[in-house]
């Protein structure tokens, strides 16, 4: 995206941090160099929903002359310790046990907008689940599927500083 377009449409905004007043913007982040281990990988499966819209910006908004890459690393609790020093989060919870504790789930809702058709490509990857019972195993037993007691809807088309009415 052009520099003015983000700027436009993505002000900054004072914020207070550690004490000292500063200004951020979107783009703001902190990215470590990290070390290529190739001993973990992403598989699809699970009940996480995902749709891509088109594009919603003006095309003029984009710089199309210019182009970069993004590297995304990921890290097991063995890489952790090794790019931070520090000990790994802890294991993270099970759905059962977020949904127990009466963490929210996040749903997005966006009548107007229709969702790109999928990858014939995609459509044919299993996930680990299904890989696990084609070979008589049963991964991830305690990856239970669970009911979520507290869903919190987002939707588009709320004005700056609009509250949505709700419970909270």
């Amino acid at each position: 995206m052009k520099r003015e377009a983000f700027e436009r449409r993505f002000p900054k905004v004072e914020r207070r941090m550690d004490g000292m007043e500063r200004m951020v913007s979107a783009d703001t982040m902190i990215m470590p160099s990290l070390m290529e281990e190739p001993d973990m990988g992403l598989a699809p499966g699970g009940r996480m929903q995902q749709e891509i819209y088109e594009d919603t910006f003006d095309f003029e908004d984009w710089d199309r002359r210019t182009s970069s890459r993004c590297f995304v690393h990921l890290a097991n609790s063995l890489m952790w310790r090794e790019i931070t020093g520090e000990a790994p989060p802890t294991v993270p919870p099970t759905a059962n046990q977020y949904t127990s504790a009466g963490l929210p789930w996040y749903d997005y809702y966006d009548a107007d907008a229709g969702a790109l058709e999928g990858s014939e490509i995609l459509d044919d990857l299993r996930s680990v689940i299904q890989m696990g019972y084609e070979k008589g195993e049963f991964p991830l037993p305690e990856n239970e599927s669970t009911r979520p007691k507290r869903v919190i809807r987002y939707r588009k088309g709320l004005a700056r500083n609009q509250v949505r009415e709700g419970t909270f």
